[in-house]
C-alpha cells in the first residue's frame, strides 16, 4: 500500500482516528474517560504515545447483565492500556472494575 503523506502526518491522522473513535463510541452517561496521555520511548519501537482509558461498558452488555448490574452497582468499566509506536500499537486490557454500593470491586 502506498501512503502519499509523511510519517508525522500519517501519526496526526491516526491519533485523530482514535480519538474520534472514542466520541464515536461514547453515549450518555458512558464513554471513554482518559486517565494519561503521555510521551514514552521503548528500546524496540522507539518514540511513541501512550494512553491509559476507562471505558464504560455497562449499555454494551447483554440486557439481563444491564437489568442485574442496575441493581447493584453504579456503573462498570474496563480499563484499556495502549502504547502507539507509529505503525505499531500494543493494546492491554488491565483490568474490570464495577461500583457497588459506594465501594469498588475488582474481578
Amino acid at each position: 500500500m502506498l501512503i502519499s503523506e509523511s510519517k508525522a502526518n500519517y501519526r496526526v491522522g491516526q491519533l485523530y482516528m482514535i480519538a474520534k473513535h472514542s466520541e464515536e463510541q461514547s453515549q450518555t452517561g458512558e464513554g471513554v474517560e482518559v486517565l494519561k496521555n503521555e510521551d514514552c520511548c521503548d528500546p524496540v519501537h522507539g518514540k511513541g504515545r501512550f494512553t491509559e482509558k476507562r471505558i464504560y461498558v455497562s449499555s454494551r452488555l447483554p440486557v439481563w447483565s444491564q437489568r442485574l448490574i442496575a441493581k447493584i452497582c453504579n456503573y462498570f468499566y474496563v480499563t484499556e492500556k495502549a502504547w502507539n509506536f507509529y505503525p505499531f500499537t500494543i493494546t492491554a486490557v488491565d483490568h474490570v472494575s464495577s461500583c457497588c454500593q459506594g465501594r469498588y470491586l475488582k474481578e
